[in-house]
């Protein structure tokens, strides 16, 4: 895991320029197409992407997007009408049953599908009416780092090419070097905070929200610890209550519309005297994680990398095994 993590500047900067053909001749297909709406597909850390392809597609593009569920297809046998929508799948291995059965079923639906996939020659790239590799190589781990921020990238770039955005295009092309900052930050003040914790929140916002849900995810399957991804927004509709004295919480911001939000709900778990370690902002009273500064798009990708790093390093420190989490495999055959 910390090897593969550590590939991540590497897969992007390799991505970024083998796609950049083939993304162009598909932002000019979208373009002419002008969806009506965009669904995604995925599971797990892949669906977590799918977060950060929400928000950046409906502030960028202002194009309904909407996540389906995989079990319509798989499991209820049913797909709804998807005439005039984009339906963009998202996968490390493609080769996931219930994925493959919704792919199929949104292409027979009338979608136009686009696949996200690291395996090129997976049954998922092979359906899909466009693949956009995600160049990140053999992972082995069975948490994904590198292919998640090549996710990242990937949706990104797409975004780019689809909107015409020049800027979008120039940030992105800051992002190999500022991964490798961001890898070499170092996080070890949450180790001797979260070594022995057994629960606590991971929060986010907007384009944050997907690397929250990530973090989530890597905390539970490669640590054994028990962790809730939420919304700054969500906090005081209920899980507030939770909230006491030493409670952990790990926040998330970028320097975007978002940013004042959880800057003051940090202060305000803080004055709970929850322990709060905060990443992309300064509050009085809280563990200030350093974050490599970019552009508010790159920045949740900045700080996910730095994550990673940490997480593998808490995961030995709580005699867990990263590479192997206990009852998982690399490919989930969900139906």
């Amino acid at each position: 895991m910390y090897c593969e993590a550590e590939q991540a500047p590497a897969v992007v900067r390799q991505q970024l320029t083998a796609n950049a053909a083939r993304l162009e001749r598909l932002g000019e297909r979208l373009r002419q197409l002008a969806p009506r709406a965009v669904v995604t597909c995925a599971r797990g850390s892949s669906d977590n992407a799918a977060t950060f392809a929400k928000y950046l597609i409906e502030t960028r593009l202002n194009i309904l997007t909407s996540s389906a569920a995989p079990s319509v297809s798989s499991v209820y046998e049913s797909t709804p009408n998807l005439a005039g929508a984009v339906f963009i799948a998202i996968s490390q291995s493609g080769a996931s049953p219930d994925l493959l059965a919704t792919v199929r079923g949104a292409r027979n639906a009338g979608a136009l599908v686009i696949a996200l996939v690291n395996a090129e020659s997976s049954p998922l790239a092979q359906t899909a009416d466009f693949t956009i590799p995600l160049c990140a190589g053999i992972e082995r781990s069975v948490a994904a780092t590198k292919s998640y921020i090549a996710s990242l990238s990937a949706i990104v770039q797409l975004v780019a090419c689809w909107a015409r955005d020049a800027d979008l295009h120039n940030v992105l092309r800051s992002a190999p070097a500022l991964l490798e900052k961001a890898w070499a930050l170092d996080w070890s003040a949450t180790l001797t905070r979260l070594r022995f914790a057994t629960d606590l929140y991971v929060i986010g916002r907007g384009l944050g929200l997907g690397i929250a849900q990530e973090a989530a995810l890597k905390f539970k399957e490669t640590c054994g610890l028990h962790a809730e991804a939420i919304s700054s927004a969500e906090v005081r509709h209920g899980p507030m209550a939770l909230i006491r004295g030493g409670f952990p919480v790990m926040m998330f911001a970028q320097n975007d519309e978002t940013r004042e939000g959880v800057e003051s709900l940090a202060a305000e778990l803080a004055s709970r005297s929850a322990d709060v370690m905060l990443a992309g902002a300064v509050v009085p009273r809280t563990v200030i994680l350093p974050t490599q500064a970019g552009n508010p798009v790159l920045e949740p990708m900045l700080i996910v990398q730095s994550f990673y790093r940490m997480v593998n390093a808490l995961a030995l420190a709580r005699g867990r095994n990263p590479d192997k989490p206990p009852y998982l495999n690399k490919v989930t055959e969900t139906v």
